[in-house]
């Protein structure tokens, strides 16, 4: 029996060998496929895993940013009423005093002032700090990603950190004082030379903002060699210039000083980019819209509609005196700057277009990629 299928695998030998190599192969091979198929689905797994990861992380800091906003605010408005004191002028009035209507121009400047700055800055500091912490959370998760490895210098280390956020306070000091300078002269401009009996609708205080806007927005050309660059000049009041920040660290720049340094000129491209102002005129023309809004309900007339000289008393022709809505927009601060959740700053913090802007960003530098330089 065994020498029969001895003669045969003999006889047939090349046949037997080409089955077994054939079938050593198809073994192999499945090995092969499970082993790839193994690595492919761990691979997979560790890729969702670190994108979740990435993603809650995300989450986590635009929870910081709308905290820290809110946390800023009283700041902000203190700020603002410090310099655009009104409330002085208010009691002086109240004495009567011989210079009554000088008293009353100045309280239309800063009245409207202070709500068109506030109005600025708090959607600067909205869209600033979504630029700078998710700017910094992108580098703190490529950190914590690195934590063990061997060689690795962290991109965002706590005094680099502590250094960066800290020109915040250009936009709550020097970078207001500019703001408001700038405001005062145009808010002169527009409606200095109205009388205090003038009657005003709400189209026409909208008319008058609106031409404000355009001369505190006004782009700079700034003229270089080929080229003629135009950017807004809002960025000017957002974060101290290269060379300002440079003649701070005069005495010598240590390499967290470097560091930080790297990040300011980072969020400066991103500060001056297409997509920033476009996220930042996003907010203003809601924070400006959402103050109409508000002034809107004084201008609601007190009785049904009639035809008066054949037009409908109606919002849309309503008109109140100069001298009763400077007190009226005098205190609309209070609700633009307003730490507890009001519609002003919940708009602004829900918009789209401030989210995708901020995914963006963090996506861009929690990447790995090194610190640009």
């Amino acid at each position: 029996m065994l020498r029969s299928i001895w003669a045969s695998i003999k006889r047939h030998r090349r046949k037997v060998l080409f089955v077994g190599a054939l079938v050593g192969g198809v073994y192999l091979l499945g090995k092969y496929a499970q082993k790839k198929i193994r690595d492919l689905q761990e691979r997979e797994a560790a890729e969702y895993i670190a994108q979740a990861r990435r993603q809650y992380h995300f989450e986590s800091n635009q929870r910081t940013c709308n905290m820290t906003v809110l946390s800023m605010l009283p700041t902000l408005r203190e700020a603002i009423m410090q310099q655009l004191n009104s409330e002085s002028l208010t009691s002086l009035l109240k004495n009567r005093p011989a210079n009554k209507l000088e008293i009353w121009e100045d309280l239309r400047i800063i009245s409207f002032s202070r709500s068109i700055v506030a109005v600025y800055s708090t959607c600067m500091l909205v869209v600033l700090l979504r630029v700078q912490l998710n700017i910094i959370g992108g580098y703190i998760y490529l950190d914590n990603a690195a934590v063990g490895k061997n060689g690795t210098t962290p991109l965002a280390p706590p005094e680099v950190q502590q250094q960066y956020l800290a020109s915040i306070q250009h936009l709550l000091g020097d970078g207001l004082n500019e703001l408001i300078t700038v405001v005062k002269k145009a808010v002169q401009n527009v409606i200095g030379s109205l009388s205090l009996k003038q009657s005003v609708s709400l189209q026409e205080l909208e008319q008058y903002l609106g031409e404000i806007r355009h001369q505190v927005e006004r782009p700079i050309n700034s003229t270089a060699p080929e080229m003629v660059v135009t950017k807004s000049p809002l960025c000017s009041y957002l974060i101290p210039d290269e060379e300002t920040t440079l003649s701070s660290q005069a005495c010598g720049l240590t390499e967290t000083d470097l560091t930080t340094l790297r990040l300011l000129n980072e969020t400066r491209d991103m500060l001056e980019s297409a997509d920033f102002n476009t996220v930042l005129s996003s907010c203003l023309n809601r924070g400006f819209g959402r103050l109409l809004d508000n002034m809107a309900e004084f201008f609601k007339p007190s009785e049904e509609p009639v035809i008066q000289n054949g037009k409908i008393n109606s919002l849309s022709n309503a008109k109140l005196p100069l001298a009763k809505i400077i007190p009226i927009i005098n205190g609309q601060i209070h609700s633009t700057c307003s730490e507890t959740p009001s519609y002003f700053v919940q708009d602004l913090l829900l918009m789209n277009q401030v989210k995708d802007f901020a995914a963006n960003i963090y996506e861009a530098f929690s990447s790995s990629q090194p610190l640009a330089k």
